[in-house]
């Protein structure tokens, strides 16, 4: 997730550009930089932090790393004399278009994707800007937000998307570009919904936006009603809920560019299944919301591949002298890549001479540096302390490494493997219709808001799930609150339970619906106030449960992706409504560097 800004208008160009830059530093900040018209030329490649070109046309970019490591010659603006860009998204062709451009004589500079559609353009320019647009979107799939100069327009900035957000700002004497209304918000409050693919062009006078066709659109004409510091938040009104709805972009981000024809391709990182098949075992090694995910991870693993998989917590795994050898994969997942107790770990395996794999998301860090091979999840900044969307991607990745390492082990057939890479692609559409309606959660978060302790219960899949809903909750509301594998109910835990105590129940998985059920009613029998979130076509009797949260249905193998959902809008909503510091819970940070 990157930001761009473009700007046409009377003010010094790169002051803006620059100025804008620093509010969507949220949306990326491996590196900046700017391209501004100076003396009729393209002054390209112009990093933030070097002596800035002096114009009034120019456009800018903050970059958040997903092709190519952060470095001057990957950062944007990308192109040539004729003609420059910034992008924000990725294309998913990229490489037969390097290869076709290759091909027509094109050299290339960076690892990006973005620097093929820059020289696209180039190739089919012939002084035509708006046809030129049209024949280049028309070749690119994949997600895109760019902002555009052509060096024979040198007073006007253009721009198009699809599946990634751009805004048109309105100004006296000025217009503006922007991937967040925060960018603009001190020139200007009025701007344009850009629609997909619909092209606008900017002078310091005027806006005109036409459709691939070259026909001129009217549009409305929005107007933002927050202040600045909300809308650094996307007018939401933490991070945490804004990186909550950013979970199925966040999704397809992460597994788009690594899916070829309906199947897992991390040639990326020099994986083959050759190299999954050598494995006697595997460690998932990782701490908090992360090792949760690797909990996820664990069960379909085993489940698919039928290859041990051994998860453990970082901070106590080089201290049990661990089993672990030369012929074992290690994966390390992590957000920061700098977590001190995943390192500690990482370097034990190195020393025996197992294989590293990490998971991370931020490009660079010390976890990703170190290891034999990285997988970047791409959720972009997470700014709250309570990880969602980073979990999210962490999970989608578990089930990628799942699917095609039980496919090179010969567990599953092709079209198996084909249909479950088809349904965790379909997931990010099933969050969008979950993330529309939130109300309920918000509800049901009213009862449990008064709360002293709470217990979260749950079987396989749902039992993994519910140890991170429980999480989410107590870190961020501070309700006492435990997880447990619902069998376990009556060997002790049951005993805690009282008159109205809250339990979260999660009943996703239909081999162990009876069960599950079974348990429910133990608690409920008890006099527990239950919440069950489970599968829209489940029938429940009154006696099961107080408040259903229902979701669709997809594969079971697939529902953590969904229900993880309302699980995190209950400790949202929750810590809402008891006052907390939701962004900042106490005594917690972002990243854990000492351990």
């Amino acid at each position: 997730m990157c930001g761009i800004v473009g700007y046409v208008g009377f003010r010094d160009c790169s002051d803006v550009l620059i100025d804008s830059l620093s509010k969507l530093e949220y949306r990326g900040y491996d590196s900046a930089g700017i391209a501004v018209f100076e003396d009729g030329k393209i002054k390209d490649k112009m990093q933030a932090e070097h002596s800035k070109p002096e114009g009034h046309c120019g456009i800018g970019h903050t970059r958040w790393a997903t092709h190519g490591e952060p470095s001057d010659i990957n950062s944007h603006p990308h192109g040539n004399k004729r003609v420059s860009i910034v992008h924000n998204g990725i294309i998913e062709n990229y490489k037969e278009i390097k290869e076709f451009l290759a091909a027509q004589g094109y050299g290339f500079e960076s690892q990006t994707d973005t620097e093929t559609v820059a020289k696209l353009l180039d190739y089919y320019y012939d002084g035509k800007p708006l046809e030129t647009i049209s024949r280049v979107i028309a070749e690119i799939r994949g997600s895109y937000a760019l902002g555009i100069m052509f060096r024979d327009f040198p007073d006007r900035v253009f721009a198009v998307r699809k599946n990634s957000p751009l805004i048109v700002g309105l100004g006296e004497g000025e217009n503006f570009i922007a991937s967040d209304v925060p960018a603009i918000l001190k020139y200007t409050r009025e701007y344009y919904l850009l629609e997909h693919n619909e092209i606008a062009v900017l002078s310091a006078d005027k806006v005109k936006i036409y459709d691939v066709h070259g026909n001129m659109l009217e549009k409305q004409v929005q107007v933002a009603d927050w202040d600045i510091d909300a809308a650094e938040k996307g007018g939401y009104e933490h991070f945490m809920l804004k990186e909550i709805h950013e979970q199925p972009t966040a999704i397809r981000t992460t597994i788009t560019p690594r899916i070829c024809e309906d199947m897992v391709d991390f040639s990326e990182i020099g994986m083959t299944d050759e190299m999954l098949n050598s494995y006697r075992q595997i460690f998932v090694v990782a701490c908090g919301t992360a090792m949760h995910a690797g909990m996820v991870g664990k069960y379909v693993i085993e489940k698919l591949a039928r290859v041990p998989v051994i998860v453990d917590i970082a901070s106590e795994f080089r201290y049990r002298e661990p089993l672990i050898e030369k012929d074992d994969l290690m994966i390390l997942i992590s957000q920061s890549g700098e977590t001190a107790d995943t390192l500690a770990a990482l370097a034990l395996a190195k020393e025996v001479g197992a294989t590293t794999l990490s998971i991370v998301n931020v490009k660079g860090s010390s976890i990703a540096r170190e290891s034999d091979m990285v997988i970047y999840t791409h959720a972009g900044p997470e700014i709250s302390v309570a990880s969602t969307k980073a979990y999210a991607v962490q999970i989608a990745v578990m089930y990628m490494l799942a699917f095609k390492l039980a496919y090179a082990k010969g567990k599953i057939t092709k079209d198996e493997y084909v249909s479950l890479v088809k349904e965790l692609k379909t997931t990010p559409d099933y969050l969008e219709k979950i993330l529309v309606n939130t109300d309920y959660c918000k509800f049901v978060a009213s009862k449990l808001m008064n709360a002293s302790s709470l217990l979260y219960i749950g079987r396989g899949l749902d039992y993994a799930l519910s140890m991170e809903g429980s999480l989410k909750l107590k870190e961020i509301s501070y309700i006492h609150s435990e997880s447990y594998a619902a069998g376990e109910l009556k060997h002790g835990t049951i005993s805690l339970v009282t008159e109205e105590m809250p339990v979260i129940a999660v009943a996703t998985q239909k081999n162990l619906l009876e069960k599950t059920v079974s348990n429910i009613k133990e608690v409920k029998a008890r006099g527990a106030m239950v919440v069950l979130v489970c599968g829209e076509s489940l029938e429940v009797e009154n006696d099961v449960a107080d408040y259903l949260i229902k979701l669709p249905e997809i594969n079971d193998l697939l529902m953590p992706i969904l229900a993880c959902v309302p699980l995190q809008l209950l400790a949202y909503y929750t810590s809402v409504l008891k006052g907390c510091d939701v962004d900042k819970p106490r005594n917690l940070a972002k990243s854990v560097t000492v351990e």
